[in-house]
């Protein structure tokens, strides 16, 4: 293998890149789409989700998972999720700029070693290495639905972003 390959800084790149697409997604909404409880799935609760799986899947296993304050487990619990507050955007960015973060840490931190081990969820069967891939075929895929909807909505959609903006080991 080429030594310049770095597939931690690889990985990065197109992870941070579609979580920089769900921000762009998020940042684009009208409030009037964001907080319109008529419609399937609502916008809000798409950004939310994701996040909050984003959220989950780096943090390894649900044993001992807590989201930030004031986001709650309900995701896990299709009878809550009804229930659930309609989140501002003022409250999602904060936890998309802690997933962002999270992500970094984690990949940064990720071994080869470890990423060969089994993931510590018993409803996948990969390893922890496969785990990161499928979080982020899972962010990209609410990226683009909410480009969906803003581009039916509003015949707008933010840019695609090829890779994320700075690097694994740059500062911010």
């Amino acid at each position: 293998m080429d030594a310049s390959w770095d597939w931690k800084e690889a990985l990065w790149r197109q992870f941070g890149a579609a979580i920089e697409m769900l921000e762009n997604a998020v940042v684009t909404c009208p409030e009037a789409l964001w907080g319109d409880r008529s419609r399937r799935p609502e916008f809000w609760h798409v950004a939310y989700h994701t996040l909050f799986w984003l959220d989950l899947y780096l943090w390894g296993s649900p044993e001992g998972f807590a989201p930030p304050a004031p986001f709650t487990l309900n995701e896990l619990d299709p009878e809550a999720k009804s229930s659930e507050p309609l989140y501002t955007k003022e409250q999602l960015l904060p936890y998309l700029e802690h997933c962002r973060a999270e992500c970094r840490a984690k990949l940064e931190e990720l071994t080869e070693a470890a990423a060969a081990r089994r993931c510590g969820f018993t409803w996948h069967e990969m390893s922890a290495g496969e785990l990161f891939l499928y979080n982020l075929r899972h962010v990209q895929h609410h990226a683009g639905q909410l480009n969906v909807l803003l581009r039916q909505e509003v015949d707008a959609a933010p840019r695609w972003v090829k890779r994320a903006g700075s690097g694994l080991r740059s500062e911010g």
